[in-house]
């Protein structure tokens, strides 16, 4: 057991309007970036675990993601165990 750290990804359901991703890709193809079609934009998190296997880390992780960094309603995570 180690220190590690976990990267949370949440995002915008593909369902759910992003409507500040359209802003960035209006934007984007305002400064020339005319092969853009599309932006999504989301959430991300570094959390530092102490103490804990990497199974545990990963499954603590996603326990926090889901309970308290992503609204399950509209958004979505990936959580990933880098060290």
């Amino acid at each position: 057991m180690s220190r590690m750290k976990a990267h949370v990804c949440v995002m915008l359901k593909s369902t759910v309007l992003d409507p500040q991703g359209q802003t960035i890709q209006h934007a984007l193809s305002s400064l020339g970036y005319s092969k853009i079609q599309s932006v999504r934009q989301g959430k991300f998190f570094v959390l530092d675990l102490d103490g804990l296997t990497a199974e545990d880390a990963k499954k603590q992780a996603e326990k926090i993601a889901r309970e308290v960094l992503a609204n399950p309603v509209i958004e979505e995570f990936r959580c990933e165990i880098v060290s």
